[in-house]
């Protein structure tokens, strides 16, 4: 293919290079923003040399290459001039709105600010449940100075919680970081609050100030830089630059300070109590139910991660009442569900790949991390969803009816069971334990009685394979293995036309289970891209196998992508590549599921498709060259 001549012929079929905002590129498609898509061709793009097919914006318009989409690329960007920068042009088109595309905005911004926070509150939260543990059961005096030094620690954190959620969200909204710590920590400072506290309170440019303290309220802090964000960039654009370095941060100062103490703090202050009187509203009304029906629907909820928005009512009820008894009790039964049914799977199944991932994410589940358990057995089986719900069910309504309550913002789990310690009602750790017990006994009889394999014990084919060995899997091509745990499914049931349609190459997919990723072959990267959602790589033999992790990631920008291999490198069957945060991903509103295929499919075939869970390292496919193929056949 000559690269110059597709590129004119892609050029004049999205409209010319005036039609042009940006231009990007991934490991097989070139991906255009354009003007004006109406202007685009469709069917001229796909008859331009080297087009495998073409997908039509908005948002983007998409021409799929192959293997030689750099050499397309480049030969676009010289009759471009040199095509826009990628994030600046992109983010100049304007894309149509949507509510999907607002509720994914509002998810990705609430993940991006609290998950960084959550490690310190769930550390700070554990240990102060453990002091008070010591303290209960009489090993260690409340009065105690080595006491109350360590209970200093997570009474400070709880407390300048403001400051850490200034932090996390101007680095979202790319404000300047100190800026924003200064501006919130007024609302901390211990002049400012001696102030609320005087007698007739204070005002500011004659209007009153109200007396809140903000130890500890989150919405204050982001409506704070929220607005920090608009009065900085302001003054960025207008301001000379000999001046900047101390005339923007003094105008933003001024400004945004005096508006956060008469108006924003107040009104996030307000937010906070909206949301916690919610969540206190909910459990007094509905009583035990509430939690017994959240934690039955917490399967699905975590599925598309929609969990992560209960992160900030959470945090305001803990700080405001110092406990919580809605939606980690909730999440305490439902943990033990997802660790009882899959360990019952794992007693139950005669399939070996099965048993593997069932035991692991069972175990796994039992420390309060399920994703695994979710992804990898839950909601591939209608049998153990079931199961999960019924074992959630049960456990919600023990913890509900007995008024069990978390004292820790932190994932429930066996490793962190203190958080229910309280020393004003004694009882609450064992109700706790009670709940633990009916989720996981519940949920593991459903599944140990219900459980039936769908597809049998390993075949005669899979034990013979695994008699000839490696050796004889490499003759015939080569052995592909899972890159990720996960459940395995047929090329045709990714939501994306290119790869379902195979018109990139032969293969399957895997929808994963577990962000770390593996070489599903020996060879050498050939392709890994900025964005590092996508490894190619090429097998001695010459086949050349692709990687795409998710669908669309490339527009993430490698944000939340970390790669452990560069181009060039050469890498050996379950080496790691890739280690990618599934629920960041996830949340930004993008699919996860990873097609693995064969680019030259002309000279191989991919054979023994594995379908169903299957663990990383595991066998996911047989690659063999068409004439052996045929030959064997």
């Amino acid at each position: 293919m000559d690269a110059n001549k597709s590129a004119e012929a892609i050029l004049e079929a999205v409209g010319g290079a005036e039609n042009v905002a940006a231009l990007q590129h991934c490991s097989t498609r070139l991906r255009f923003a354009l003007v004006d898509d109406r202007a685009a061709d469709k069917e001229k793009l796909k008859a331009a040399p080297g087009v495998l097919e073409a997908v039509m914006g908005p948002p983007q318009t998409q021409a799929i290459i192959g293997n030689q989409v750099i050499e397309v690329y480049n030969a676009l960007n010289a009759l471009l001039g040199g095509a826009p920068a990628d994030e600046a042009a992109a983010a100049q088109v304007k894309q149509p709105w949507t509510w999907k595309r607002a509720g994914n905005t509002i998810m990705g911004f609430v993940v991006s600010v609290f998950t960084p926070v959550v490690p310190a509150i769930a550390g700070a939260g554990v240990l102060k449940s453990l002091l008070i543990l010591v303290s209960t059961l009489g090993w260690v005096s409340e009065t105690s100075p080595s006491y109350l030094v360590l209970l200093a620690i997570p009474n400070a954190v709880f407390a300048f919680l403001p400051l850490f959620v200034a932090y996390t969200t101007a680095k979202k909204l790319n404000v300047n970081i100190p800026l924003a710590i200064g501006i919130v920590g007024v609302l901390l400072y211990p002049g400012f609050t001696a102030l609320l506290q005087q007698e007739g309170g204070i005002s500011l440019f004659g209007m009153s100030v109200k007396s809140i303290s903000y130890d500890s309220q989150v919405f204050s802090a982001i409506l704070s830089v929220l607005f920090l964000a608009v009065v900085e960039r302001f003054f960025n654009k207008i301001t000379p630059g000999p001046i900047r370095v101390f005339f923007v941060p003094m105008m933003c100062f001024f400004i945004v300070v005096p508006a956060t103490v008469l108006l924003l703090g107040p009104l996030g202050y307000n937010m906070g109590t909206v949301l916690t009187s919610g969540m206190l509203w909910l459990h007094s009304t509905l009583g035990w139910v509430a939690v017994a029906l959240l934690a039955a629907a917490l399967p699905f909820v975590i599925a598309v991660g929609m969990h992560k928005a209960f992160i900030p009512p959470t945090l305001n009820t803990m700080s405001a009442t110092g406990a919580e008894l809605l939606y980690l009790p909730a999440s305490l039964a439902h943990n033990m569900a997802e660790a009882g049914a899959t360990l019952a799977v794992a007693l139950r199944t005669k399939r070996t790949d099965l048993r593997a991932t069932s035991f692991s994410s069972g175990v796994s589940a039992l420390f309060g991390i399920t994703e695994p358990a979710l992804y990898g057995v839950t909601l591939q089986t209608r049998r153990v969803l079931l199961s999960v719900i019924a074992g959630a069910f049960a456990g919600g309504s023990y913890v509900g009816i007995t008024h069990v309550s978390a004292h820790a913002v932190v994932g429930p789990g066996l490793a962190s069971m203190s958080m229910f310690v309280n020393s004003a009602t004694p009882h609450n750790i064992l109700h706790a334990v009670i709940g633990l017990l009916v989720a996981f006994a519940a949920a593991f009889l459903v599944s140990a009685l219900t459980w039936k394999d769908a597809g049998g014990t390993d075949t005669a084919e899979e034990k013979a394979r695994e008699e000839q060995g490696p050796a004889a899997d490499e003759a015939r091509g080569g052995l592909l293995i899972a890159p990720v745990t996960g459940t395995a499914i047929a090329l045709s049931e990714v939501p994306d036309p290119v790869f379902s349609g195979g018109v990139l190459g032969l293969g399957l997919a895997v929808e994963p289970a577990s962000g770390r990723f593996l070489a599903p072959v020996s060879g050498t990267v050939t392709s890994l891209l900025p964005s590092k959602h996508a490894v190619g790589i090429t097998t001695e033999g010459g086949a050349e196998v692709l990687i795409h992790v998710g669908i669309d990631t490339v527009k993430l920008h490698g944000e939340h992508f970390t790669a452990h291999i560069a181009q060039g490198d050469h890498v050996t069957a379950g080496q790691p590549l890739l280690d990618v945060d599934l629920d960041a991903v996830r949340a930004a509103g993008y699919p996860l599921t990873t097609p693995v295929i064969v680019l030259n499919s002309g000279t191989y075939t991919v054979v023994d498709l594995a379908a169903g869970p299957v663990e990383a390292g595991s066998p996911l496919a047989l690659i063999r060259e068409k004439e052996l193929a045929h030959v064997t056949a």
